[in-house]
């Protein structure tokens, strides 16, 4: 027996099926931040980033590992001072990062890449700028930010080596002074070492290259450098032993603090440069620095538009 199907009504026009929803989007009311609060929440994003804050297990473990690896031979440096109750510790503060240059070198080829390389690869640069935010508001929050990070890496093992001298009772005045003098030149070292590795990272999306060649220009720039020194000072040319300096950035460091911080140099026989050179180390610090700067607008001016 067939079963009568029911009637449908007719299709409704496609136009009637139309609505509008309201989801909630509201008008903004509030205060207008501004560039300054942009840039600043750059800086600290990217000072966290450097250390892996904020991010996975994973990010943490190189940066906060090379941390570790800088502080534990100051630990053990006080620990055998107060136990022998010596009154000096056995390596200056100025010397320091000197003797730890390849754990600094691996800190900066690791996150030079990381604070930029990720925003050229994945294009999102112009975003940063379609905010009111500009060029050089991105650089300067993304050069101290990192300079910063490798200042903490730095200043953290002189910091336990100043609290260390203290509690062994050494000279309170004399510890200050180089505990002073060894802040300025890691200062130093920080804003150099930033400026460089930013600018070898800007120039390519892929952070494995940006690694491989941080590493390569800080560790072929000072085997270099040290090659010519030792062949100088073999043939008693001890008068270009400074002046061959000039071209590699740890030696750049070395230099300033030896004529300035007194700091003992690590060129060959000791011979650092004289105070009139050391002139001429500090104006190619701070000049070499300011070119990072520069260099790093040029290339976010191009990258942005």
């Amino acid at each position: 027996m067939a079963v009568d199907q029911p009637t449908h009504a007719a299709a409704t026009p496609a136009g009637d099926q139309s609505r509008i929803h309201d989801i909630g989007y509201r008008g903004y009311d509030g205060p207008r931040l501004g560039r300054a609060y942009a840039r600043r929440s750059l800086y600290s994003q990217s000072l966290r980033g450097a250390y892996g804050l904020g991010r996975s297990v994973k990010s943490k473990v190189l940066p906060m590992l090379l941390f570790a690896v800088m502080c534990v031979p100051a630990a053990i440096m006080v620990a055998v001072a107060v136990a022998t109750k010596a009154h000096e510790l056995p390596v200056s503060y100025t010397r320091y990062a000197i003797i730890m240059q390849a754990v600094i070198s691996l800190y900066i080829a690791s996150q030079a890449p990381q604070a930029v390389s990720r925003d050229l690869r994945f294009k999102t640069v112009p975003l940063y700028f379609s905010r009111p935010i500009e060029t050089a508001d991105y650089v300067r929050a993304k050069f101290a930010a990192l300079a910063s990070a490798l200042f903490v890496l730095t200043a953290g093992p002189l910091l336990v080596m100043y609290a260390g001298a203290l509690l062994s009772k050494m000279d309170f005045a004399h510890q200050t002074k180089e505990f002073a003098q060894g802040l300025v030149s890691v200062a130093l070292l920080s804003l150099l070492f930033a400026g460089i590795g930013l600018v070898i990272a800007a120039f390519t999306p892929r952070r494995g290259f940006g690694i491989a060649a941080v590493i390569a220009v800080l560790t072929i720039s000072y085997g270099a450098v040290s090659t010519l020194q030792a062949i100088a000072s073999t043939q008693d040319s001890d008068s270009a032993i400074p002046w061959i300096g000039l071209f590699s950035p740890i030696t750049l460091i070395d230099g300033v603090q030896s004529a300035f911080l007194g700091g003992s140099s690590a060129f060959p026989g000791g011979v650092g440069p004289s105070r009139g050179e050391g002139v001429v180390y500090v104006l190619v610090v701070l000049g070499l620095t300011a070119a990072c700067y520069g260099l790093l607008n040029r290339r976010y001016q191009k990258v942005g538009l």
